[in-house]
């Protein structure tokens, strides 16, 4: 059997500490403040200061990662011999995946005898996360290439995404809400609860009145959908908003029994669509 490496992106909000000693090797997205030329990889500013500067008001762009990244992050793997299984940001969020599934064609010509297969997680954020670590340990199982992406590819349709976000101003910059709706949204202190959608898109769900109503309602969705909700492993990321994270964590273990496996930064990327006080959850679902 070949050996093969599991491959993915920054949008995944993983640690790189982490994603190493899960052997996940990673490329970065990228994004700029509108008033500096200065680009930034997904990890060259801490957390709490990105969303410090949000909160200051300032409005950050990110970037796609493009072929040519790609083309080099596969090609160091390619030339050790190993097979590359790449899982990447979602085609309904970004152009990132279809520049990886492009640098794969083209190595496809210069390296013929090697397997090279990229798969689009419809997944963000720590939900991508959660793909790569179920799919990392099929591959400690032993299977192969093939086994690990078709069990990927099975878990796609069943990785739920919840969140919430704490001002709406930035889903409207994003083109999610109306102004209007921001205004008032803001006004009344309405917080939307999203999922992303079988497209791998983010679509608002329901709207709640208050903050903690937001979090109980996400609890709520991990109660109905869980696939097993008194056994299952979850993830939860946070806009620098530790407490919430921690009080929805506590939602889920009070109900059902079942610790957090992992809580992480919303990094620079998703944050910059998101903003501070973003706070979501990702389990394995009956479906999205």
């Amino acid at each position: 059997m070949n050996q093969y490496v599991i491959l993915t992106d920054s949008a995944c909000d993983i640690s790189k500490e982490l994603l190493d000693s899960w052997g996940v090797g990673f490329v970065p997205l990228t994004f700029k403040f509108t008033d500096s030329d200065i680009e930034y990889k997904n990890s060259d500013m801490p957390e709490e200061k990105f969303y410090s500067e949000m909160r200051a008001g300032r409005v950050a762009k990110t970037a796609a990662i493009n072929v040519d990244t790609f083309i080099a992050l596969f090609e160091k793997e390619l030339e050790k011999g190993k097979d590359v299984l790449y899982i990447g940001f979602s085609s309904g969020l970004s152009s990132t995946f279809n520049a990886a599934r492009m640098a794969g064609g083209q190595l496809k010509e210069r390296y013929p005898d090697k397997k090279i297969i990229t798969i689009d997680s419809l997944a963000a954020s720590a939900g991508e996360g959660l793909l790569i670590y179920l799919t990392v340990q099929k591959k400690n199982e032993g299977a192969s290439i093939e086994e690990t992406a078709e069990y990927a590819k099975s878990l796609i349709p069943h990785i739920c995404h919840w969140f919430t976000v704490d001002d709406l101003v930035y889903l409207k910059r994003g083109g999610r809400v109306s102004a209007t709706a921001a205004f008032f949204g803001n006004a009344l202190g309405i917080k939307p609860v999203m999922h992303v959608d079988d497209e791998g898109h983010l679509v608002p769900v329901s709207k709640v009145r208050g903050r903690r109503t937001s979090i109980s309602a996400m609890a709520d969705m991990y109660t109905e959908l869980a696939e097993n909700p008194n056994d299952s492993c979850v993830f939860i990321s946070h806009g620098d908003c530790i407490s919430d994270a921690e009080l929805l964590a506590k939602m889920i273990k009070d109900r059902h029994g079942v610790d957090v496996k992992i809580i992480t930064s919303v990094g620079t990327v998703i944050g910059a669509h998101s903003g501070p006080g973003t706070l979501a959850l990702f389990f394995v679902g009956k479906h999205k």
